[in-house]
């Protein structure tokens, strides 16, 4: 057994359950871990903040052609009347509402004199042409700073570059965390977040916006995975479902905040300014958090646990046993003596195990919908009939319900059924969605909120479940690992609108109801992980399901 330990890369575990101290002396949920829960509350909601708020930043605006010679040049008249009286003499549309955002009628010359403004018989109304230059009816997003009106695919390109970074942000933040620890991943995170993001708002080319927006999401947005991290690991096995169901909660209630500081500060550069400037705060959590017990134990750092163990239980009101004291203490006069091998690379590590192989291969996959179908929707919000400002909050808050049905369900009848149940009933939702026939805006609605209900549920389950299935020791490598290749959903999420507007409109919605539908019949090939114990070692982990504790 030693030896085929030492081939994994895993020096001898020590005999130490932190479930079980967390259990039975310290506490598996008391002040302490309410206190850090409550902290880690305030980085998740600026996650929500980073995350989206692209979307009012380069949010469509309502355009026109610019017809020179009734609105006068760009020099002379840089924002003239959207929606002028002779609008449609020269645009071709139903009403004073309704027109051509991006062709007009071409000038009939010669143009004769008239007492009118822009009179019809100063355009061919038999054909149509593409505008030479554009007015918008305001100035609130960056589409108008950098004159997008028409180029949706450059509009949309914005949230798919920044989401490369979201894709490259969580194996470095991955080998801080799994290195460093998670707080100073934390802390990294939100710091490098908050100054890249201010910096962003000064910015008067597209170029430089599109690169500060992969810079930030490159070194800042692990924020919300550390807190993940960091927060289930502190709390006992039955409080576990709980604090991750929380901290997805915090990420709605970012988002509902978001939606509504967006409608208040609709001004892209305020706007971001108003989002970023709290978030340079951060920093200062490396000095107030503990670092994670379970990490620290991992490392073989058992001073520093039995410390933060010790403040757990006065803070809970609890008492760390003698026994515990004498096992920490004597593990690490141990872990001294021991000359530890050189560890595997973790990738060969993952190659020798077919199990843990398999899990990182479909994992990536839910995990890939799940950042689809999301943050499709929330992209998609902002189109749909009514206030996109309303639409967006109803769209984010309907996940608080979501997140807390898997606080009910998973501990109940399991990670699987839910996952499963969830993934199915969000594909449904989906497809009807896509097929329905217009002038059902109520209906419609309330399809879409069931839908994005429904990846909450999974969102918040999945994220439990992917932790249960990787070692500690390199839980937060392979999480990262499957939540980077799922940001290939979130890069192509962004391009959903241009897709609906440009190729066919219900594809959004097929697609998503395609991976939902895929991805429950995956949840299948893995193990349940209802009443099991956290595994610390490659071999805990490849033997989940044979691992059960007590109630």
């Amino acid at each position: 057994m030693a030896d085929t330990k030492a081939e994994k890369g895993e020096s001898k575990s020590p005999a130490i359950d932190l479930d079980a101290i967390l259990k039975d002396e310290v506490g598996q949920f008391g002040r302490y871990q309410l206190v850090t829960l409550a902290l880690a509350a305030l980085p998740v909601i600026f996650s929500a903040f980073a995350s989206g708020e692209y979307i009012f930043t380069t949010a469509r605006i309502p355009t026109r052609c610019r017809i020179e010679q009734c609105d006068g040049s760009a020099s002379e008249v840089p924002m003239p009347e959207f929606r002028p009286a002779w609008v449609l003499n020269a645009i071709n549309g139903t009403s004073a509402d309704s027109f051509e955002a991006c062709s007009r009628f071409p000038d009939q010359l010669p143009q004769l004199p008239s007492n009118d403004t822009c009179p019809a018989d100063w355009f061919d109304r038999s054909t149509e042409v593409d505008c030479d230059g554009h007015v918008y009816e305001n100035s609130l997003s960056v589409v108008y700073d950098f004159d997008m009106a028409c180029d949706e695919w450059r509009r949309s390109q914005i949230g798919s570059i920044r989401t490369i970074g979201t894709l490259l942000v969580l194996p470095i933040t991955g080998f801080i965390s799994d290195r460093w620890g998670r707080r100073v991943a934390l802390t990294i995170n939100a710091f490098n977040t908050g100054w890249i993001g201010l910096v962003r708002s000064f910015v008067n080319s597209y170029e430089w916006f599109l690169a500060l927006e992969v810079i930030e999401s490159t070194v800042g947005a692990g924020a919300f995975s550390s807190c993940h991290i960091l927060v289930t690991e502190l709390v006992g096995p039955k409080y576990r479902v709980m604090a991750g169901a929380t901290i997805s909660t915090m990420f709605a209630v970012g988002q509902v905040i978001l939606g509504f500081i967006a409608w208040g500060v609709p001004a892209w550069r305020p706007l971001t300014q108003v989002l970023y400037i709290p978030q340079l705060f951060v920093v200062t959590y490396f000095w107030i958090l503990s670092e994670s017990v379970r990490w620290l134990m991992s490392k073989g750092r058992y001073e520093e646990s039995e410390a933060i163990l010790k403040k757990v239980a006065k803070a809970n009101k609890m008492q760390l046993s003698d026994k515990s004291l004498e096992l920490l203490r004597s593990t690490a006069e141990a872990e001294k003596l021991i000359k530890k091998p050189k560890e595997p690379w973790l990738p060969l590590l993952v190659f020798r195990s077919r199990v843990i192989l398999m899990r990182c291969c479909v994992a990536p996959i839910w995990w890939i919908t799940n950042t689809l179908v999301y943050y499709g929707m929330n992209i998609n919000a902002v189109n749909l009939s009514g206030n996109s400002y309303l639409n967006y909050v109803y769209v984010a808050a309907i996940e608080i319900p979501g997140f807390w049905t898997a606080i009910l369900l998973l501990d109940r009848i399991g990670r699987k059924p839910v996952l499963i149940t969830a993934y199915w009933l969000c594909a449904a939702c989906q497809f009807i969605f896509a097929f329905m026939p217009a002038g059902n805006e109520g209906i419609a609605m309330a399809i879409y909120l069931v839908g994005k209900y429904s990846i909450a549920i999974v969102m918040t389950s999945v994220y439990v479940y992917t932790s249960e299935l990787f070692p500690t020791k390199y839980r937060h490598s392979l999480f990262a690992f499957a939540s980077m290749v799922g940001r290939l959903g979130s890069i192509t999420a962004p391009l959903t609108p241009a897709l609906a507007q440009e190729v066919w409109e219900p594809l959004p919605q097929v697609l998503f109801g395609s991976f939902a539908l895929a991805s429950g019949a995956l949840i299948f090939t893995t193990p349940e992980t209802l009443h099991t114990k956290l595994p610390d070692t490659m071999e805990e982990a490849e033997n989940i399901a044979k691992r059960k504790m007590d109630d």
